[in-house]
């Protein structure tokens, strides 16, 4: 039920309604902000990720998940709260053998799999919509020593905002395929901050890059944040 009433729920939806999901070839990039081919690709995650065990907290339709999987042969399970997205995913990439997708909340996925990954990520997903010091923490009891965790996140700076004075969330909206908006409780922080919630659970901040397309985006658009477990 909590998903059916996500506005997640509706964006997954309307998605489904415009163009019904069907098989598509993996993307040649992966990709962490809404621009194409804006900064970083998957080599983020490690220098070698041939039969690594990599976990996407809020897969979506899976893009990027596929490409890790068909790319860099990589074992990549991606979890979605919405079950439509999870839907999608199948119906793009379930052709592609190392790339699986399960419906669940990222922190429930996270405190019931018995499994270790060498990366865990999240692109505009689970990370800033869960409470940080909760996710983290199962984040770093499931990544395996010297494991990578990155995420990007909408800039705290973007459109002339402003990263968050403190620990809480403050409301934000998902823009729907058909333009209308529809509020979240998202938490903005800016590097500083996340490298302290993140030193707080074992993690330790390695990068943190502020992606702007530089024709189209006065401000960061996206900030993308590497760490390890120590």
């Amino acid at each position: 039920m909590l998903a059916q009433v996500s506005p997640w729920y509706a964006h997954a939806a309307q998605r489904m309604a415009a163009a019904p999901a069907h098989a598509l070839a993996a993307p040649a990039r992966m990709e962490w902000s809404t621009h194409p081919g804006l900064g970083p690709g998957a080599e983020i995650l490690g220098p070698d990720l041939h039969r690594k065990h990599i976990l996407e907290l809020g897969c979506g339709p899976g893009h990027n998940a596929a490409h890790l999987a068909e790319h860099h042969r990589s074992r990549v399970t991606g979890v979605d709260l919405i079950g439509l997205q999870i839907l999608r995913a199948r119906s793009h990439y379930g052709h592609i053998d190392r790339a699986t997708f399960a419906v669940g909340h990222a922190l429930h996925h996270l405190q019931a799999t018995g499994r270790t990954f060498d990366a865990i990520y999240s692109v505009f997903g689970a990370v800033g919509l869960v409470t940080p010091e909760l996710l983290l923490a199962a984040i770093f009891r499931r990544l395996r020593p010297d494991g990578v965790l990155a995420f990007s996140v909408p800039h705290p700076a973007r459109a002339g905002r402003h990263p968050s004075a403190d620990d809480r969330p403050r409301e934000d909206y998902v823009i729907m395929p058909d333009r209308t908006r529809l509020p979240i409780a998202r938490w903005e922080f800016d590097s500083r901050r996340w490298a302290t919630h993140l030193h707080r659970t074992g993690l330790r901040i390695t990068s943190a890059l502020e992606l702007r397309h530089p024709r189209l985006d006065p401000w960061p658009t996206t900030l993308l944040i590497t760490a390890r477990k120590r």
